[in-house]
């Protein structure tokens, strides 16, 4: 039988240097178990090191927390990379690496990058420079992003800063995202307006939290049988029944 999962697909911890420190994974979890959440996706910049904290200040709460990432392209566009489990957030993360910077400058105009466990506890400082962009190309990130089996969102699209239609001017026909992503300040009326000749793409809208306010702000229901990459895959395709609700 199919229910509704409500979810937030885009968050950011303590890991991001654009977020605020008191996104931690146990503060997070518990906005998104107050706010009524069921799914969440921690998607930090180019990095999955806090994942696995979340996923442990998660366990008993009846929270799904999947295993993501927001890379940032070499054209500067910002994908989502969404899986079932940590393993695989970091075969993306190794890869990552390989094509980013090793060391950022420490010029105090980027925030801290703090590595927690799930009791906020600081394990450490990611000293590469997260918020820049790999050397991968787009095209390159879907493939890895499918090849591991997950699923690749273009992040929100109606943003001028890192949203591939402002970046490429379009997206192009052979770039085989999962879903595209409409931020919180459009509405689904003038998403409808702006990016009719997109429909053939599955849409979603998440908050993008850096705050904790900020989490559960924008949310997307999915009717699926279990809160699994492979339901939700079968949601964004409109198989069996499953669908995508938001706005």
């Amino acid at each position: 039988m199919l229910r509704e999962f409500r979810a937030d697909l885009h968050i950011h911890t303590c890991l991001s240097p654009c977020a605020d420190l008191h996104m931690t994974p146990s503060a997070i979890v518990k906005t998104a178990t107050e706010n009524r959440l069921d799914i969440i996706a921690i998607t930090d910049h180019n990095s999955a090191e806090n994942i696995i904290g979340t996923k442990k200040a998660a366990e008993d709460t009846g929270l799904t927390v999947l295993a993501g990432m927001e890379v940032t392209s070499s054209e500067e566009v910002h994908i989502l990379a969404l899986f079932d489990d940590t393993e695989y957030a970091l075969k993306l993360q190794d890869i990552v690496y390989k094509h980013l910077a090793s060391d950022r400058d420490h010029d105090g105009k980027s925030g801290e990058q703090v590595v927690v466990n799930e009791k906020d506890e600081v394990m450490g400082f990611n000293e590469r420079l997260l918020i820049g962009a790999t050397s991968l190309t787009t095209q390159s990130i879907v493939d890895i992003i499918y090849s591991l089996g997950g699923l690749s969102v273009a992040s929100h699209i109606d943003r001028e800063g890192f949203g591939i239609i402002s970046k490429l001017g379009f997206i192009p026909d052979d770039l085989k995202f999962d879903a595209l992503e409409i931020s919180p300040n459009t509405d689904r009326e003038k998403a409808e307006e702006l990016f009719r000749n997109y429909k053939k793409f599955q849409w979603i809208s998440s908050s993008d939290a850096h705050y904790i306010e900020d989490i559960g702000r924008r949310r997307t229901s999915f009717f699926i049988k279990e809160a699994t990459i492979a339901e939700m895959r079968s949601a964004m395709k409109n198989t069996g029944g499953r669908r995508v609700e938001w706005g």
